[in-house]
């Protein structure tokens, strides 16, 4: 990417958020509108509450977008505040309820003692939640997704280390080298993308296995660099 398209890419990005932006939130807002229209039958209701529901969709995916063109630019800076990482995994995977209508499980383990990080709290819990849900939507089941918590010291580097893989694969991507983090997955609209830039400022590395082929697209590694 030439110097001069790098420079104009921030504020193409900011103006293409606010032309999507807009409109976007007109549609929403006639909608929302309608659907309290007491002449309504049940099937106009319920066309209408979906076009609602994709409108507040591609509100949200406009608001992503927004917050990837701050961080690229540098408008918007990570905050950095005291955190246990394995804590934060442990309350943000309790939340995430992706596919247990298929029997697909999430079990959080490891992870005895405390993981102290600086971070920003509330991206780092919308990051771990879309890493979550990457994993589990993709699964048929029944199947038990682990999120394993560990210490790690690797190159004189101790370290927060996340795995998230189906159970019997948890080792086997832990001592994979790392690959290419495909964020390129249907469903999530830019939430990966977003993850990566956020664990990536704050000194962390996301990543998928580069091998075996089997794991590299239903395993996500993360390392958080520690404090103490």
């Amino acid at each position: 990417m030439s110097t001069s398209t790098t420079e104009s890419y921030p504020p193409l990005l900011s103006l293409a958020v606010h032309e999507f932006r807009t409109p976007a939130s007109v549609v929403g807002g006639y909608l929302r509108m309608l659907v309290r229209d007491p002449e309504l039958n049940e099937r106009q209701r319920k066309m209408i509450e979906e076009a609602e529901k994709s409108c507040a969709r591609l509100v949200g995916i406009v608001a992503e977008l927004s917050d990837i063109g701050k961080l690229d630019s540098g408008a918007i800076a990570l905050a950095r505040q005291p955190l246990d990482f394995f804590s934060l995994a442990q309350e943000v995977a309790e939340l995430v309820h992706e596919g247990k209508e298929r029997e697909v499980q999430l079990v959080v383990r490891g992870g005895g003692a405390k993981a102290p990080i600086v971070g920003d709290e509330t991206r780092l819990r919308q990051a771990l939640d879309a890493i979550f849900r990457a994993i589990l939507r993709e699964k048929a089941g029944p199947v038990t997704v682990v999120a394993d918590r560990r210490l790690d010291v690797r190159d004189s580097r101790r370290s927060a280390v996340l795995v998230v893989a189906d159970e019997p694969n948890v080792s086997a991507a832990y001592d994979a080298l790392p690959g290419v983090f495909d964020d390129k997955r249907g469903g999530l609209g830019l939430a990966l993308p977003l993850a990566r830039r956020v664990i990536a400022g704050l000194g962390g590395d996301l990543w998928s296995p580069a091998e075996p082929e089997s794991l590299t697209r239903s395993a996500i590694v993360v390392r958080m660099p520690l404090t103490e």
